[in-house]
């Protein structure tokens, strides 16, 4: 427990249960099964003949072996420890150990668990769905192309990864290869709003470094320093977007997401959705964004433990108050447990 009497830790908290979470491209369940963790759970996930996808504990009912460790036969997952079957919706379709005709046992089916796919990812929610998945109005604009990335591993804590987006007085020191070189240090005062589309955080503008080959094919532009309009908000508990808008009028938004494996490790994936000349390949437009990641997770991963939740436990300046909101409010839904 943190000094406030607040939990640092992210697994076992019942708030969390109710909330959706990232957790593989819509691609890479094709069809399975594929095992994942989530609060220190491990969940399997499967894609059906008909394209449906089910999630369950990765845990056969009959001698909990891991199912995810199985393979897919007739649209089933079949268990590699004695073969039990498991089809759409979690149900026991064969127990090849018993004779034809027996009725399989009630409490043989898998206990299901919410899924859904959005924006060529799928989302799992461990409980009864109380959070929302993030809103981008831009995946239904015919102006914009989305653009997915594919999942990686962080050994970082969730709320070290959230805590780092909220912020962009790290800019100029972290990623001094791509974007931040002899950028200002000095950061204006932060006011803290409700942006559209369900977001809370702040609008600034920055000058960004524009002097590598990739940053140039991802802003279409030469110039060695260009204009950002940006904005940064959080959904809790671990999402947040960041648009940028270049005079040029390109538009470029990122959703950040971070998914708690445990309490140091994390699921890390972001999308993009731009409204730029489509023929530029995606692959070539990525390769900067995927930079900017990999600078964050060299620096991210020299950290240990999980994020006090104790405001007191770190010294904030005016510039972290961005991130000092999202801390609080995440510790408040913290709080409040697993009431509906």
């Amino acid at each position: 427990m943190s000094g406030n009497g607040a939990s640092n830790q992210l697994v076992g908290q019942p708030a969390l249960d109710h909330q959706w979470y990232p957790i593989a491209l819509s691609e890479d369940i094709a069809p399975g099964p594929v095992g994942i963790q989530v609060l220190g759970r491990r969940y399997v996930l499967w894609r059906s003949d008909d394209g449906s996808l089910t999630a369950a504990p990765d845990r056969c009912p009959h001698r909990e072996a891991p199912l995810s460790e199985g393979r897919m036969v007739d649209g089933c997952v079949e268990c590699p420890y004695h073969g039990w079957r498991f089809g759409a919706g979690g149900r026991c379709q064969l127990v090849p150990s018993s004779p034809l005709g027996t009725p399989v046992p009630p409490k043989a089916h898998l206990e299901m668990v919410n899924v859904e796919e959005r924006y060529g990812l799928v989302w799992l929610c461990p409980g009864k769905p109380l959070g929302q998945i993030p809103e981008i109005p831009q995946e239904d604009n015919p102006e914009f192309r989305r653009l997915n990335t594919p999942f990686q591993q962080w050994a970082v804590s969730s709320t070290r990864i959230t805590d780092n987006f909220m912020d962009f007085s790290h800019f100029p020191f972290v990623h001094t290869a791509t974007f931040g070189l002899a950028q200002e240090t000095v950061i204006p005062p932060l006011e803290m709003g409700d942006l559209p589309d369900g977001y809370r955080g702040y609008v600034y503008e920055v000058n960004a470094n524009n002097t590598s080959d990739a940053g140039q094919t991802t802003t279409g532009q030469d110039d060695d320093v260009l204009h950002r309009r940006m904005t940064t908000g959080y959904v809790l508990p671990f999402s947040v977007r960041s648009t940028i808008a270049y005079e040029s009028g390109l538009e470029h938004i990122l959703l950040l997401l971070t998914t708690p494996m445990d309490d140091v490790n994390s699921l890390f994936n972001f999308v993009v959705w731009r409204n730029d000349d489509f023929s530029v390949p995606a692959e070539e437009i990525m390769q900067f964004d995927l930079a900017i990641g990999a600078e964050d997770k060299a620096m991210l991963e020299k950290f240990e433990g999980v994020l006090p939740m104790d405001l007191t436990a770190t010294v904030s300046v005016q510039s972290d108050r961005p991130s000092v909101e999202w801390r609080r409010n995440l510790a408040a839904l913290l709080a409040e447990g697993g009431a509906a």
